[in-house]
């Protein structure tokens, strides 16, 4: 048998829902174990330390997987020791690959956000005041250091040269089986590239209405949220007035949310070729108002669109940045 290829597996600033999905594959993780050694897994599954990978020689690690986006320095050091230490190196999930939700935070202020985290929530209790500090001397000897907060979100490639991209909030299980069968097999697509099925949602959405009869691309009047009713199961959400982005955004998840009747939010990532997603979503869905009271229906019912369109892409997009 030839030698097992070494991975492995870091969480900077995310959730670990990624890494749950590489649980997720059950037995057939088991069966990938004996193609696979994983030689670091920190810090949710291994008790290891940042020094052990440090202490690793360059190159040692075959393939690393790294979930999270960037927002301590901590994270931004550890992610360049991870490049060293890794021959190839895997964005996996939306956050490390786009920002992800978090990297909402970046239209706001540091302080506007420890305001709403430690002081001004109805259940904090905080009357002095007191924020987190990257040092503190407690009893006058013990010098306690915590990661610096940076001033906005980073995707890892704007930290690390980064050779593959896997979206999803989290990957599905499903998909990282094929990610992981590629791996194996060196079977991996051209550096640079989405380990991706290459299907729109849409493609995989049982309520396409090119597939089921009901029609073709259709203006609308009105945009509705979640809240306004319950849609039509068989037919397409867009159709109904309940913005999906399902046509712009790819659907190695298998259609996850459209099948409980839940709107695509992007978390998949953008079609290979689409370099700002929260812009295309903005074409996308502006292209179907037929209406000046549809636009009218869109400003309403979300009133801060940066949010909307970029949920899970803020930090990657080409305008926010200019902005």
């Amino acid at each position: 048998m030839s030698e097992k290829i070494k991975v492995g597996f870091l969480l900077l600033g995310g959730c670990a829902g990624c890494e749950m999905a590489v649980v997720d594959l059950s037995e057939k993780l088991v069966d990938a174990l004996a193609h696979l050694e994983v030689v670091f897994w920190a810090p949710t599954v291994a008790d290891v330390k940042y020094h052990d990978l440090e202490a690793m020689d360059d190159g040692y690690i075959d393939v690393a997987f790294i979930d999270g986006m960037i927002r301590l320095d901590e994270h931004i050091h550890m992610a360049k020791v991870m490049r060293k230490k890794a021959k190839t190196l895997i964005a996996f999930g939306v956050c490390a690959a786009l920002g992800g939700t978090a990297g909402m935070g970046s239209l706001h202020t540091k302080e506007e956000l420890f305001s709403k985290a430690f002081k001004n929530t109805p259940t904090t209790d905080n009357p002095d005041n007191i924020y987190p500090s990257p040092h503190c001397l407690v009893d006058g000897k013990y010098d306690l250091t915590l990661p610096t907060y940076e001033d906005k979100v980073r995707t890892l490639n704007q930290i690390v040269d980064v050779d593959y991209y896997i979206g999803g909030c989290p990957p599905h299980h499903s998909h990282v089986e094929i990610a992981i069968g590629a791996l194996v097999s060196n079977q991996l697509p051209p550096k640079g590239s989405w380990i991706t099925n290459g299907k729109a949602v849409c493609d995989v959405c049982k309520r396409n209405p090119t597939r089921n009869g009901n029609g073709g691309r259709i203006m609308v009047d009105k945009v509705l949220r979640m809240v306004d009713g319950v849609p039509d199961e068989n037919v397409c959400l867009l159709q109904q007035g309940y913005l999906c982005f399902g046509p712009i955004t790819q659907g190695d998840c298998g259609g996850s949310c459209l099948n409980v009747n839940i709107p695509c939010r992007g978390c998949g990532g953008p079609i290979p070729g689409n370099e700002d997603y929260g812009a295309q979503a903005l074409t996308s869905i502006a292209s179907i108002l037929g209406s000046e009271d549809a636009t009218a229906s869109l400003m309403e019912k979300y009133p801060n669109l940066a949010k909307f369109f970029y949920r899970y892409a803020l930090p990657s997009g080409t305008l926010p940045r200019k902005m």
